[in-house]
């Protein structure tokens, strides 16, 4: 277990800004039920002749109703993800996922009805400023057209979604949260385990890496289980939907045409030499004949510096602060307001996560922090989300999430913002190197690690609609494949290494999610270059675009800050900003004149 000075024992949320009680959440949902039964007799079937003034006030309506149901909701989720193992916790969760789900069938008339509205008549609707406020909801909605299926069939497959996928995945969670890893005579939970891959030591390292594929192995059958059954309900639904593809259901939700996609995928492929490049720059820093898996991560420099939650804090804080006020005073609330759970605690979910509940409450964030420097930056990256989150309240809550390609937008930033002044800040050049290669590792597990598991998606959902369920060892082939694809030799994969692709979440979740963190990365990138050259004023926009939420399409709102998405060289650039990093800390590990000495002064992504 970490020290307790730098693991956060103390810091817990407290839910109740979104209900005090089960049992107020249970009388919550009650009302919310009555009040959707209330809307759907005064509003169903009459979608598509109301005007757009009566259209505005049935979604402020619906907005409210789904508003009491989020609230409810992010309290069964928040409240079971710090403790996975309580089945009393688990029960609420299940009960209230089951209500939600059908208060929402009461309303999916909606949705079913406004996709059916005549072209002509949905254009003079979208155009009246009636609407303003859920212009781009609808818009968005619209272009779902040809999926959408009857009100009935939309209903059964809400339905089945509690018993099915919601099911699954819950299953997953509480698996892998109930698993130990042995390692030294201690039982480690997997953030405890995966932990140690960041360690100086060599061999607690690769100890590590086969103490977490032994569990692993011995779940092999419910993971394969689980997953294969996810792909085949994927497809199931795919096929009902009328998507061409497995992918196309996700580029719809995060609002990118398959044209842009595919360009990221490709782009991001064919420079898999940076990666080799790196891993040949970090092999020589660490001294050693051959890089294995469990190397990867491994610290350059000064590797034992543990960061007490205090200061961590400080350091996103003040980061934030030197950026804008506005992202520092949102921050600060999180840390005085008791939105975060750090601690690590037994039973709590892996990971980390910013939920942003609904626009009449406020986002959470939960964290499982060892006092490591990747901590300070995770604590970045999610505290990005949350003031994300909280900035756009002020949307209706049909614009206030994002689409993924924009969600990671500003965790991201959060991150280069500490990573940067903690670069500033540093004068000695070993420390440096330390700093930009720990940054760089994470920029390629952002971009290159994150497109070579969508590579490996691509290949199961593929193989699960072709030829049936996968047996472990092709799963683990594509993995292996993908895998080996991106390292180009610069790294030996293990023959433990073939079990990894077991435990990743987002598979399950959200399937095609992953490649919305290299689109975010890379957006960072473009942003942060133009951050360098306009200064304040760019700090000014920014915040307002956090504001705007998800109340346009995400090539429009970063159009406002003179980047542009659909600039088909948009990804080489930042690519090459990627291969510049990679670049300074050559310079930094290997000076040839004096004026290398002074490389990386000023650290231009």
């Amino acid at each position: 277990m970490p020290d307790p000075e730098t693991s956060a024992n103390d810091v817990r949320w407290r839910l109740d800004d979104l209900h005090d009680s089960p049992t107020d959440v249970k009388e919550s949902l009650e009302e919310a039920d009555e009040a959707a039964e209330a809307f759907a007799e005064q509003y169903q079937g009459r979608i598509s002749e109301l005007s757009p003034v009566a259209l505005a006030t049935a979604l402020e309506e619906l907005e409210a109703i789904q508003d009491r149901l989020g609230r409810a909701y992010a309290y069964a989720h928040l409240h079971w993800s710090t403790d996975t193992n309580d089945g009393e916790r688990g029960a609420l969760l299940q009960s209230v996922r089951e209500a939600y789900n059908r208060t929402n069938q009461k309303l999916l008339f909606v949705e079913v009805e406004w996709a059916d509205v005549e072209e002509a008549h949905a254009s003079e609707i979208l155009e009246h400023e009636a609407v303003a406020d859920y212009r781009h909801y609808l818009e968005t909605e619209y272009l779902q057209k040809e999926h959408v299926l009857s009100e009935p069939e939309e209903k059964v497959l809400s339905e089945k979604s509690i018993t099915g996928t919601q099911a699954w995945t819950r299953y997953f969670d509480e698996t892998l949260g109930a698993t130990r890893y042995e390692l030294e005579g201690e039982e480690l939970t997997q953030e405890e385990i995966l932990s140690k891959l960041y360690e100086p030591d060599r061999e607690l390292r690769r100890n590590a890496a086969l103490s977490f594929t032994e569990g692993l192995t011995e779940n092999q059958r419910t993971l394969t289980f689980v997953f294969n059954t996810l792909l085949a309900d994927k497809a199931s639904t795919d096929r009902l939907r009328n998507y061409d593809h497995w992918l196309e259901s996700r580029n719809l939700s995060n609002e990118v045409d398959d044209e842009t996609v595919q360009a990221l995928i490709e782009s991001v492929t064919g420079r898999y030499d940076l990666v080799a490049r790196f891993y040949e720059l970090k092999r020589r820093l660490l001294d050693l004949d051959e890089l294995y898996d469990y190397d990867r991560y491994a610290p350059v420099g000064e590797a034992d510096t543990t960061y007490e939650w205090g200061e961590a804090r400080s350091m996103v804080l003040d980061a934030y602060g030197d950026f804008h006020p506005d992202m520092q005073d949102v921050a600060r609330r999180f840390f005085e307001e008791n939105w975060i759970d750090a601690t690590m605690a037994e039973g709590k979910r892996s990971g980390a996560f910013s939920h942003g509940t609904v626009p009449s409450a406020h986002p959470y964030v939960l964290l499982n922090y060892t006092g490591k420097p990747r901590d300070v930056q995770t604590l970045a990256h999610e505290l990005g989300h949350g003031v994300h989150q909280f900035l756009s309240r002020e949307q209706t809550i049909f614009h206030h999430g994002t689409p993924l390609t924009t969600a990671e937008m500003a965790s991201v930033f959060g991150e280069m913002l500490v990573f940067q002044r903690l670069m500033r800040q540093e004068d000695d050049p070993q420390n440096r190197l330390a700093m930009l290669v720990s940054k760089i590792d994470d920029t390629l597990a952002t971009v290159f690690r994150q497109m070579a598991m969508n590579r490996f998606e691509d290949r199961i959902h593929t193989e699960r609609r072709e030829d049936g369920e996968l047996q472990p060892e092709r799963f683990a082939e594509h993995w292996m494949e993908t895998q080996e694809a991106m390292f180009e030799d610069s790294v030996t994969l293990g023959d433990h290494y073939r079990h990894w692709w077991s435990y990743i979440p987002h598979f399950l979740h959200t399937p095609g999610y992953v490649y919305a963190y290299a689109f975010g990365e890379l957006l960072v990138l473009a942003l942060y270059a133009r951050y360098q050259e306009a200064g304040d004023a760019f700090a000014e926009q920014y915040v307002d675009l956090l504001r705007a939420g998800g109340s346009d399409w995400p090539h429009e709102l970063v159009g406002q800050l003179g980047v542009d998405l659909e600039d088909e060289q948009f990804w080489e650039k930042g690519l090459a900003q990627i291969e510049d990093l990679i670049a300074e800390a050559e310079a930094l590990a290997d000076p040839k004149t004096d004026d290398n000495a002074s490389v990386g002064a000023d650290v231009r992504v």
